[in-house]
Parts: C-alpha cells; structure tokens; sequence
C-alpha cells in the first residue's frame, strides 16, 4: 500500500477540477512520492491533461451500464473518469507499485465512485479471464510496446465487447484502422477486422503525456461485428502472417509453402477468384477468408 507520501500526494488538491482528475502536477506528485520511474520497458507515459481524457471518454460513448476493461490505467489519469459514468471498471495493471496504488488514488479522490473500480494485478496478454460480469467495452491508453497484441487478444478473449477505445501510437492507429490498398495496411489491419469495424476517432499530441513520448498518438475506435467468414479464425490468420511475411512478393510465391508449392498456391488462389499475381495489401479480411478455404489447414 502507498506509504505516507503517496498518500498526502493522492489527497493533494488536484488541478484537474471539481471532479478529481489527475493534472499534471499530482501525476508527478504521486510518481514522486511513489518512488516511480516510468520506464520505456512497458510504454508508460502517463497523461498529465484532464481535458484529455474527458474527451476519450465522451468519444467512447459509453451508458451508465458498461462495464469497462482499461489497460495499463497507471496512475488512474483515465480511470477516474471513466468511473462517473459506467458501472464498473475492471483495471488489469502490471506493474506491482501502479496496481497497489490505484485503489488508494480513486478512494482519495472520489470515494463515492471507489465501490466501482476493481483491479487485476496482471499482465494483460496473459490473462485469460477477468472477474465480475462480462465487459462491454474497452477503453485504454494502451502501452505502445504491446498495444497491438493485447488488442487482439483482449477481442478474442472477450466476445461479450462490443466497442472499444484505444489510444495507440499514432501510426499503429494508422495501420489498425488502414484499408486495403493503402500504404499502411497489413497484419496488424487484416486481424482487428476480423473482430470489429476499425476507424480512427482523432489524434493526441505528445504533450499531453509525462515523460513526453518522441511520438504522436491516435484514438481508434472499434465496433464489435461477426467474424467475416466461417473458416476457422487460427486458419485466415495463419494465411494473412505468410502473404505479410514476403509483402514484395505476388501470393502465388508467398503462400508457396503453406499450400506445398507454388502451382498449388496458384490453384487455390484461382479457386478462390484471386489473381496469382495479387499482393496480400490488396485483399481485405473477408477475400483473406476465402483464400483460407482453398488452402491446407493447421497441422
């Protein structure tokens, strides 16, 4: 538990307004008295402007019956404005200083929202339940060393999400939300569609962070749908890692060794009413599903 410091740093007054939002100076305040040094390691950079997050959750559109996933909370910037307005909040933290001092930061600043927050201690690409009943939405400042990963994870992990929003380095943002075709588009693109219908919902300066990150971030929005197909998801995956492992080359030549050789490639490409010659930046996930058909299964 925090010790006397953090504590008198968690009660200070806060600048971020009547409603208990971290401003800059109680984030280095509570990292100071918390003996914190935030660390590239797991991407933290905390947001230090109240209006900020005030705008991510307005953009999330989230009713007083969500219940919320956040990742990587840190020192509760986002997740004391999320709790106002959702039912619960189930905060999955990795960090054993951050995770034990969250609690005490909400119970501070907002004692009569602390009944809805709850804390995993975990590393979120690890965690393969949550407690309490199922989550709605995912709203996140996710760690930019893991932002991709644990996204796909936490969508396959948890089917009872409907939306999201995530604060990623802006050019992840870029590619999650890219269309097929563009210059951006690949793995990372592909797979978060299979999941859900992926936009860009704005951009975040770098400033608004403590340490000041060299990199922009965007907010991406995602909306739940059914998988595009029903070929097996492990299966289109499998066939979108090795069109993206050789990007310059034709699909004839780089899904050679998944279908035993390249006339066999040909064969279900054409099967699929694909040109050989096409790329994989050109198909989109559901197009990536009916190759999948055509080609040989996962051992």
């Amino acid at each position: 538990m925090p010790g006397s410091g953090a504590a008198a740093a968690i009660s200070s007054t806060d600048t971020g307004g009547p409603d208990g939002l971290l401003g800059g100076g109680d984030v280095r305040a509570l990292a100071e008295a918390l003996g914190l040094r935030p660390t590239k390691q797991r991407g933290q950079n905390f947001v230090t402007d109240a209006n900020t997050v005030r705008r991510i959750v307005r953009t999330a559109e989230l009713t007083p019956d969500d219940v919320v996933v956040e990742v990587g909370p840190g020192l509760g910037s986002l997740t004391l404005a999320l709790l106002p307005v959702v039912r619960r909040v189930v905060a999955v933290e990795i960090d054993d200083v951050l995770a034990s001092a969250l609690p005490a930061t909400v119970a501070a600043r907002r004692p009569d929202l602390a009944g809805r927050l709850e804390v995993v201690h975990a590393d979120a690409l690890a965690v393969r339940e949550l407690p309490g009943p199922p989550p709605t939405a995912l709203v996140a400042n996710l760690p930019y060393n893991v932002s991709v990963p644990v996204l796909l994870h936490l969508l396959e992990l948890l089917p009872s999400l409907r939306s999201g929003l995530v604060m990623v380095q802006a050019e992840v943002a870029d590619r999650l939300a890219a269309p097929p075709g563009s210059r951006t588009y690949g793995v990372p693109s592909v797979k978060a569609a299979w999941w859900a219908d992926v936009t860009r919902a704005g951009a975040v300066g770098r400033t608004v962070f403590w340490p000041v990150p060299n990199v922009d971030s965007g907010l991406v929005r995602l909306v739940r749908r059914d998988p595009p197909s029903d070929v097996p998801r492990r299966q289109v995956f499998r066939v979108v890692d090795a069109a993206f492992a050789q990007r310059r080359k034709g699909l004839r030549a780089a899904l050679a060794g998944l279908a035993g050789s390249a006339a066999d490639a040909e064969r279900a490409l054409l099967a699929a009413g694909l040109d050989p010659r096409t790329r994989g930046e050109q198909l989109d996930v559901t197009a990536f599903a009916r190759l999948a058909a055509e080609l040989p299964g996962p051992a």
